[in-house]
């Protein structure tokens, strides 16, 4: 039996996202384009003077290092408790602002990093079933071409296996919009518990 039959399941490509209105989608995951400010803060609305301290130079550097996904979250706590003894409630609200866009500045960069991914293994699945149409014209052929269907069987194995190891990587892709959404969530309640009640 030749190594270049596929799995129905391969040739489906990327097309298996539950959010089907969006082809460039491939993610369990319903697609969530953009989150809001509302979605993950339950603190006060920023206003014009928050927005202006949230662009401050000591704000941006510790949203900066609480923006950071290898800094844990109990370690972020720490570091917005200690600004929250020595800050006004108005710069916690900036500080929470200023975290929240870098993470959805990332978040955002992650969401396109995925729809380029799908659109790659499009590309890969579409050149895995030409392949696999000339591979099924070569062996009906009276005259079989070994040395193309030698090359083709190569070329389809070594195709193959990317799409498949693209797929397995695909779960952890997709977790990452969801990570920081979370992220941004645990930073904000962090971030109220210091303000009044």
């Amino acid at each position: 039996m030749l190594r270049w039959c596929i799995p129905a399941i391969l040739a489906a490509g990327t097309a298996m996202g539950a959010d089907f209105s969006d082809p460039d989608w491939p993610c369990i995951q319903r697609k969530q384009p953009h989150l809001s400010l509302g979605q993950v803060w339950s603190g006060p609305l920023p206003d014009a003077t928050t927005e202006e301290l949230a662009r401050g130079p000591a704000i941006q550097g510790l949203a900066q290092e609480l923006e950071q996904r290898r800094l844990p979250v109990e370690e972020a706590e720490g570091r917005i408790a200690r600004f929250a003894a020595d800050h006004e409630p108005q710069e916690l609200v900036a500080l929470y602002v200023a975290t929240f866009e870098r993470i959805e500045a990332v978040r955002n960069r992650v969401m396109a990093g995925i729809t380029r991914y799908a659109h790659s293994q499009e590309a890969l699945d579409r050149r895995i079933n030409a392949a696999r149409t000339e591979m099924s014209r070569l062996m009906a052929a009276e005259d079989k071409d070994f040395d193309r269907i030698d090359a083709l069987e190569e070329q389809l194995d070594w195709d193959t296996r990317i799409f498949r190891e693209r797929q397995q990587s695909l779960t952890y892709v997709c977790e990452t919009p969801v990570i920081l959404e979370r992220r941004a969530f645990a930073l904000g309640r962090a971030v109220t518990q210091h303000l009044p009640k």
